[in-house]
Parts: structure tokens; sequence; C-alpha cells
């Protein structure tokens, strides 16, 4: 059977396979996540100035912006488990948390003086961030990558590149409550680069048990 008859076939499948893949993916994304908040409940918890910062727009906007990468990677993600889907304009919110943090940062080196930029970026914990952000989010990728298994993706390794982002996303959103360090000008630096090794760990993952 060619290629594109197979992914005919399996475009034809009746509407109860797409229910019963969606709430695959649905329990998937519910199980990993539990699993990435009992490691942050035991191994990481919230910042000791917790209540006092979220009257702050820094720490605000850490939580945003891994909102703004998690939503739309979890929606495409799940559009593209099937073969027939096309990413279509749901992808361009991918960029939705690189313009965020652009327009933060930008802010940033305007409001704050030169010489305190190094610090800012380097921040306090950028090891700690860059190792726990994965760490929290390999419970989320390995129960997407089995999740979408069951299902066909077109592209294995981008479908698992993606799996890794959204999982980072998620790991962020809990991450940022025990971060210290709130200058747009770190979490454009450290968030960004353990979603990069999450993203990695994930296209290794879909090529080897998305591929079909």
């Amino acid at each position: 059977m060619k290629t594109s008859e197979l992914i005919a076939a399996l475009a034809a499948d009746s509407v109860p396979e797409r229910v019963h893949l969606g709430r695959r993916f649905a329990a998937a994304l519910a199980l990993g996540s539990v699993g990435a908040f009992v490691l942050y409940a035991l191994v990481v918890g919230p910042r000791p100035d917790f209540l006092a910062a979220l009257g702050t727009i820094r720490f605000g906007l850490k939580f945003v912006d891994a909102l703004a990468l998690a939503l739309p990677a979890v929606l495409l993600l799940a559009r593209l488990q099937r073969p027939d889907a096309k990413p279509g304009t749901l992808a361009l919110w991918l960029f939705a948390p690189l313009a965020l943090l652009a327009a933060a940062v930008a802010v940033e080196l305007i409001v704050v003086p030169q010489n305190e930029w190094l610090r800012l970026l380097v921040g306090r914990n950028m090891w700690y961030c860059v190792t726990m952000i994965p760490m929290m989010a390999a419970p989320i990728l390995a129960a997407l990558i089995v999740a979408l298994s069951a299902g066909a993706p077109r592209h294995p390794g981008w479908t698992g590149a993606l799996a890794g982002a959204a999982s980072a996303g998620i790991a962020s959103f809990l991450y940022a409550s025990h971060c210290p360090d709130d200058s747009p000008l770190f979490v454009a630096a450290w968030y960004p680069l353990a979603t990069l090794v999450c993203a990695a760990a994930g296209a290794l993952a879909g090529r080897r048990f998305l591929t079909w």
C-alpha cells in the first residue's frame, strides 16, 4: 500500500475513533500533569514570598508566557495526532510567547540601567531552572508520547518536539511559582533553553515511538 493510500485509510476512521483518540490524549495530559505536580510538590514548591510576588507584573508575566506556550502547543498537538491534520493558523500562536518575551525584554532594557543587565540575565537559579523544568516536563512528555502512539502523526519528529514544548510550557507554569528570578531578561534566556531541551527529547522520542 502506498503512503498516500495509507493516510487516506487512516483519515477515514470512524467518529468513535476520533473520540477515542481525544479521550486518550486528554487522559495522558491529565496524568502527566499530575506527575509533574507531584515532582513540584516534593522537590520544588513555591517561593517563600509567593503571595507578595503575586502583586507584581514581572512575576505574573512568567505565568502568562508559560500559558501562551502551553495552550497552543497542546491544542495543535491534539490536532496533529491524525495523519490528515494540518497545523493551520493555530501554529502561528506558537510565536506568541516569543513576542511577549521580546516586548517585555525591550521594556526591561529601557527602564533598567545597563550595568544591571548582566546580573538580571544570570539571575540566581539559572541551572536549577534549566534542570527542573525538563525534569517536571518528563512525565507529561512520556504520557503524551504514549497517547500519540495510538494515532498516526504524519511527522513523528516534529510532533514529538511539539509534545516536548507543550510539556515544557506546563512545567514552566509550575516552576514559575518557585523561581526567584522575575526579570524578563532571565526568563527570555533560560526558560526557552529549558524548552529546547524538552523539545529535543520529544523529537527523539517521536522518531523512536511515533514512526509508522
